[in-house]
């Protein structure tokens, strides 16, 4: 069995697959999420929070799959919404060091 960390790929060198369901499981506090290619992601609900600056006493209330599978959105109770990019569920976070002045690449979020 694959676990997460060998599923998801390095920075920008994930294959693009459209994100099919994304929905929100409170008892794990954790966004599932399912692509076209039959692979499934529990993304922690603390990791999209960072991610996208939301407050810490916003509860989701609405999560919906872009129609065309590029994204999903999370809304909240507080009027805040996050975008969640399929890159940023499938890949790992770019590595830095104190040293690197690199910007990502364009296009990427």
């Amino acid at each position: 069995m694959k676990t997460a960390k060998s599923l998801k790929k390095p920075f920008g060198q994930a294959v693009f697959s459209r994100i099919r369901q994304a929905r929100y499981l409170p008892w794990e506090d954790a966004f599932d999420v399912d692509f076209e290619d039959g692979v499934s992601f529990l993304e922690p609900h603390s990791t999209v929070r960072k991610a996208c600056q939301i407050s810490p006493s916003a509860q989701p209330v609405q999560v919906a799959a872009d129609a065309r599978g590029i994204y999903f959105e999370v809304r909240y109770d507080t009027g805040e919404v996050a975008e969640v990019a399929w890159s940023f569920i499938r890949e790992l976070p770019p590595q830095t060091t104190p040293n690197s002045t690199s910007t990502p690449r364009p296009g990427r979020r």
